[in-house]
């Protein structure tokens, strides 16, 4: 398992800039992960920088013949050039590109449920290390599994009108409609919800309180 002293600060900082980058650029995280799996494989060959960077180049050549969907070619584009801006110095080195990505794709699924707006990529050299807490999140994420119907404990943090915004596992938060529900409800409680919605890449796009 990775930890947070294995990133230096400069990999720490490339590591938030392309999970920013790819999440912005409504990314999936798996297909991200299809690329982790390809380096992986080929990471002890003494070329496998060159090799892992010819295969982003061959995933946008060919990505409509070898896509899943329409938007495949679009991900594939968005994770070349992300690449491409922010480890192509270190191609040199694939286990640092592969460390890199790993922790990239784990902050990925963290930052999708996070206030993106508040995030931005870092241009200074002098950039925090991932957090002990951002790593934590970062973990519950690449190993969770939601499912629809799945109940899960929620603290309302606000009620307004008939909107309630719930905070879940610690970081999910999710504002919902409950007009049969929010004026009963106060900030501080612990509820029931229920998951109605996943988003493509797994994580939790909607929930209802049920108790």
């Amino acid at each position: 398992m990775l930890t947070t002293e294995s990133l230096t600060e400069a990999e720490s900082q490339l590591a938030h800039n392309l999970a920013i980058t790819l999440v912005k650029e409504d990314t999936d995280v798996n297909e991200v992960g299809k690329v982790i799996a390809y380096l992986r494989s080929i990471v002890e060959q003494p070329d496998a920088g060159w090799r892992f960077f010819s295969y982003l180049k061959t995933l946008v050549t060919n990505g409509r013949q070898i896509g899943h969907s329409g938007r495949t070619p679009g991900y594939y584009r968005s994770i070349e050039g992300a690449c491409n801006q922010y480890l192509q110095s270190q191609q040199a080195n694939a286990q640092t590109i592969l460390k890199i990505l790993g922790w990239a794709m784990r902050l990925m699924r963290y930052y999708k449920v996070s206030p993106i707006e508040e995030m931005s990529i870092s241009q200074s050299p002098q950039v925090e290390q991932i957090s002990e807490r951002q790593a934590e999140i970062a973990e519950v994420f690449q190993s969770q599994k939601f499912e629809i119907d799945q109940v899960l404990d929620a603290t309302v943090l606000a009620v307004k009108g008939n909107r309630v915004t719930y905070e879940m596992l610690g970081t999910i938060k999710l504002t919902e409609k409950e007009p049969r529900k929010a004026a009963s409800l106060k900030e501080g409680q612990v509820v029931k919800v229920k998951i109605t919605a996943l988003k493509d890449d797994g994580s939790i796009k909607s929930v209802k309180f049920i108790e």
